[in-house]
């Protein structure tokens, strides 16, 4: 019996059995493909039955294995973020938006890989050659020992990578790639998929490590069928806004360190610079204290990071206030203000509310929502908090203020950068942090009281 032929979204990767011209479950128009099947053959295509396979050797969870060995790349916020280092026969990919600096980032790490011994194949789908030389000579690595190729035949690319049997080969990006047995157009969900499971299974079989540059869609998702990220190791996102210098190298899957490490960079006009003390940096452009301002001493993976929040609280023009947020969850917003209303009687009705995260820095932990509502309440109360104070705890629906982890790492980096007093639900545990004075409350209303004169 005929395989039925199977369709998919180019934008979302969504998987139908019928081709359509809108997708169900991203709405895209035009973005339905079909996708070419696997081909079978030998005795199984032939209907000469099964055909066994060898025994798989299996082993209980008491045996011991020595970890995976790493290189260091010189870039100790990359080793950070890929857990100590590239482990051999490794898969990595590395999304961001465009012109975030991806293709600097890894040309930069592609030049100190290759300084340290590793015999490093740049491959190119994006640009020739010779632009990859001219921004390797703006970035000062002409010397470095790095092999260029500009190609996007990926037939061709394995053929190179097997005879040349580099250590690391970086791939910019995986959407240029394209497989001539695939008969989709380069970029599909088809071609993105084949390309990648083609060099992530021959990275593993030569022991080479390889690292593709993905693109992202207008959500910041890795464009693509969602099933080559779980193909890969690693999985980095460069984040960053193009006002500022500030870049953030953020792991949200590793099989080889922590998932949730993030590593800060500056850009320049000579490439990427590492920051060692991204809570200096984030805090270097604070002025004097202004209602709506506040600091939060937040924790990314094993690194406290210390940024500002702001936010402006005005009466709207409009019948519908608007609620726009940048660097957090606007879902997480909208709870803030209904806590805020429905357990401490404070409305924002008619009012517009603006919240930005300082330095593009974008947080994802709970742990921002009292500094999220201490800096509404300054900015609706016109009432600016002293400079010389950090906020953080996570608020419940009650109004019942929640402990932070990691409540001494926090109140260590505060006190390392001059602040001396601190905010913080009561509860916290193991904090036992010198000339900082720690306020801790129970419940939002007994916050509001205390910091605000109000509940």
């Amino acid at each position: 019996m005929a395989k039925k032929p199977s369709f998919s979204c180019n934008d979302c990767g969504n998987i139908t059995s019928k081709w359509s011209g809108r997708c169900e479950a991203c709405g895209a128009w035009n973005s339905i493909v079909e996708d070419a099947g696997l081909s079978t053959s030998g005795p199984a295509k032939a209907g000469l039955g099964t055909v066994r396979g060898r025994a798989v050797q299996l082993t209980n969870l008491s045996t011991e294995e020595a970890p995976p060995p790493r290189t260091n790349s010189g870039l100790d916020e990359l080793d950070r973020v890929l857990g100590g280092g590239l482990v051999p026969a490794s898969a990595t990919l590395v999304g961001g938006d465009p012109g975030i600096g991806k293709s600097t980032l890894l040309l930069q790490a592609a030049a100190e890989f290759a300084k340290s011994g590793l015999k490093t194949i740049y491959v190119s789908g994006e640009e020739a050659s010779a632009q990859v030389r001219m921004r390797a000579q703006r970035l000062g690595l002409t010397d470095a020992p790095v092999q260029l190729a500009a190609e996007t035949n990926l037939r061709d690319i394995l053929t190179t990578l097997e005879i040349e049997k580099p250590q690391l080969a970086i791939i910019d990006s995986i959407q240029t790639m394209w497989s001539d047995s695939i008969g989709s157009a380069p970029g599909s969900v088809a071609q993105v998929r084949a390309a990648a499971h083609e060099l992530t299974s021959f990275a593993k079989r030569q022991g080479m490590a390889v690292i593709l540059v993905g693109h992202v869609t207008k959500d910041g998702q890795i464009a693509g069928p969602r099933v080559v990220e779980h193909m890969v190791d690693t999985v980095l996102y460069f984040e960053g806004e193009r006002g500022h210098q500030f870049r953030i190298l953020r792991a949200v899957k590793n099989r080889f360190g922590p998932s949730d490490e993030i590593g800060v960079f500056e850009m320049t006009g000579a490439g990427l610079a590492q920051v060692t003390n991204p809570s200096a940096l984030f805090l270097s452009e604070r002025g004097t204290p202004s209602p709506g301002s506040v600091v939060f001493a937040g924790v990314e993976g094993t690194r406290p990071v210390l940024v500002e929040l702001q936010a402006l609280v005005a009466p709207s023009p409009h019948s519908q206030p608007r609620r726009t947020v940048v660097g957090w969850d606007g879902g997480r917003l909208a709870m803030i203000l209904a806590v805020l209303e429905a357990r401490v009687g404070i409305p924002f009705t008619g009012l517009d509310v603006y919240l930005n995260v300082a330095g593009g820095m974008k947080i994802t932990e709970p742990a921002a929502d009292l500094a999220v509502a201490a800096a509404l309440l300054s900015a609706r109360e016109d009432a600016a908090l002293p400079a010389e104070t950090v906020v953080f705890g996570e608020i419940s629906l009650s109004g019942a203020l929640r402990p932070a982890p990691q409540t001494e790492i926090r109140l260590k980096e505060a006190q390392k950068l001059g602040f001396t007093c601190a905010l913080a639900p009561a509860g916290g545990k193991g904090v036992n942090v010198r000339r900082i004075t720690l306020n801790q409350m129970s419940d939002l209303t007994a916050f509001v009281g205390d910091v605000f004169g109000a509940g």
